[in-house]
């Protein structure tokens, strides 16, 4: 069960971004924010537009995570200054609870000692415990409460969680 992680730079590589996020996001966080915010988020950050800017103007990379072809998910990070921010990370319900988080992970800390990165960090939604508890799994810990005001009248009520490199 061998991943591949092949960066997004098409606009069909990034139209499948925008088609897993769509699919993802409504399925999992449901849960733990309103459909409202998950609608607008998705559209201010997850769209079409939204990803080719990050990825073309922001200096966002995105790499789809495929398995035997199929898209099971996906990353999105940025290096900045000497760190790696983790943006985005989803895996598609039906490919869970495989171990493509760990995959992952060790694709995410080999970019890191490629670029000589110390640490990778994210921000994570503090009612989101099962994600909080796979993060520890792998060695995050917490850093500090992070709330930001994304528009529209919604914040992001997060922990921001930090991961060292060994490089």
């Amino acid at each position: 069960m061998k991943l591949i992680f092949p960066q997004v730079n098409t606009a069909e590589e990034i139209a499948e971004i925008a088609r897993l996020a769509s699919q993802i996001w409504r399925e999992y966080y449901v849960s733990i924010i309103t459909i409202e915010q998950i609608d607008y988020m998705i559209d201010k950050f997850q769209s079409v537009p939204a990803i080719h800017d990050q990825i073309h103007h922001q200096g966002y990379e995105y790499y789809l995570i495929r398995h035997e072809g199929a898209a099971a998910g996906y990353l999105s990070v940025r290096q900045e200054e000497g760190k790696l921010f983790l943006s985005k990370f989803y895996i598609s319900k039906e490919y869970r609870g495989r171990g493509y988080a760990s995959q992952a992970m060790v694709f995410l800390e080999q970019l890191c000692k490629d670029r000589n990165l110390t640490h990778i960090w994210l921000t994570v939604n503090r009612h989101n415990e099962s994600s909080i508890a796979v993060y520890e799994k792998k060695g995050f810990r917490i850093v500090r409460e992070h709330i930001a005001d994304i528009g529209n009248g919604l914040v992001m009520d997060d922990y921001m969680m930090e991961k060292e490199i060994s490089v």
